[in-house]
């Protein structure tokens, strides 16, 4: 069955623009249906609160649909509105300022089809862009965090033309309002398992004042990618706490181990540094375990592909099986015995000569024992309430 694109174009006092942003679609529109092989292209303006010409201006487009807000709601609101009312499979969206050209429409939707994408976005920042350097570099900040955070490289974060399957707003949603729509967009499509693609194209300087504050939004941008990443893969956050942590720890413990191992002593004044490896471990176990026990409580969460690393899974199967029982007693089996000379001596004298090393770290080995076993029994509730909702047929 042929493909159907919908393209949303969001527009809020965009007089200036507007008019030639839609004769360029309507000039494009065969060889958009051309070069992807579409059954139709539909074009769908939403009219943001516009206070100028603009709807004026979109009216004498009879082949145009219409929707206006009559106060502003948002740029993601329009988009959204835009999808609802959308006949393609496939849905699309552009900025109506004339810095991208819907003639690339054909190629994001013949990518759709031939990689059975989920999602192709117009990456803005290719050797043809004319963005503006601050905005490029921003771009660039919230890619790499994207790419930390999800694994998977993306230039182009916050692009204001692209393509996705209709079925994909089903692991997308809830999508906020504002600007940072496009944002968000990415980073659930990335951290929810969804095909992303992105394609290179020309940009231009927009017609018109810009309604983006580089700053705020920006921040705005950049906390809304954390959040979404939280929201859909919590342990990868924990992981990359647990790793730095676990780091540091062994940076520190690197010297005291060496200066046993050549003189079999410790100095006094390495107490700190005990303290510190200690601290530092309890730390980052601590990551390790909210690690797994996010991976499990992400099941609660927004639907997403399974697609996933190894890691999250083995973690989480370590601290609910019987594995993670097995090293806290040999753990805990450890620690006594190297306390035990010291408790033998206080109960016999009230005096203790045990050198500080052994009681220091005795008492790190037990809290991270402890902090196990509690991970393990949080770990086995949510799986009692997983088997207890599937029971009461509570599926997702």
């Amino acid at each position: 069955m042929p493909d159907s694109l919908t393209v949303v174009i969001p527009a809020l006092n965009e007089e200036e623009a507007i008019g030639g942003t839609l004769r360029r679609c309507l000039e494009a529109k065969e060889e958009v249906k051309r070069a992807a092989g579409l059954d139709d292209v539909e074009f769908i303006v939403v009219s943001d609160g516009s206070t100028d010409r603009t709807v004026e201006i979109v009216r004498t487009f009879a082949d145009i649909k219409l929707i206006v807000f009559e106060r502003n709601r948002g740029y993601g609101a329009a988009i959204k509105e835009g999808f609802c009312q959308a006949q393609g499979s496939l849905v699309g969206f552009m900025d109506a300022d004339g810095t991208c050209d819907p003639r690339w429409f054909g190629e994001l939707c013949r990518r759709a089809i031939a990689d059975q994408a989920d999602v192709v976005l117009g990456s803005r920042l290719g050797p043809d862009s004319h963005m503006p350097r601050v905005r490029r570099v921003g771009n660039r900040i919230f890619a790499l965090m994207l790419g930390f955070f999800c694994g998977q490289a993306v230039t182009d974060t916050a692009s204001g033309m692209r393509v996705l399957r209709r079925s994909a707003l089903d692991y997308l949603y809830p999508l906020p309002d504002g600007l940072h729509f496009t944002p968000s967009m990415t980073a659930r499509a990335l951290a929810g398992g969804l095909r992303l693609v992105e394609v290179p194209m020309p940009y231009h300087e927009r017609v018109g004042a810009s309604k983006l504050r580089v700053v705020e939004d920006g921040l705005r941008f950049a906390r809304v990618i954390v959040r979404d990443v939280i929201c859909y893969r919590p342990e990868r956050l924990f992981m990359a706490g647990f790793a730095v942590f676990l780091l540091l720890g062994l940076l520190l413990a690197a010297y005291p181990v060496e200066f046993y191992a050549l003189h079999r002593r410790i100095e006094d004044w390495m107490i700190y540094r005990f303290v510190v490896c200690g601290f530092l471990g309890s730390v980052g176990l601590q990551f390790l375990t909210a690690a797994a026990i996010a991976h499990r409580m992400a099941e609660f969460g927004p639907k997403r592909r399974a697609s996933e690393p190894f890691w999250p899974p083995l973690v989480a199967g370590f601290f609910e099986g019987g594995a993670v029982l097995v090293m806290a007693a040999a753990v805990s089996i450890v620690c006594l015995v190297l306390l035990w000379p010291g408790v033998v001596e206080y109960a016999t004298t009230f005096h203790i000569t045990m050198h500080w090393s052994r009681f220091v770290t005795a008492v790190f080995g037990l809290m991270l024992a402890a902090q196990s076993l509690v991970a393990a029994a949080l770990l086995r509730l949510m799986r009692l309430w997983r088997s207890e909702g599937t029971c009461h047929g509570d599926r997702r």
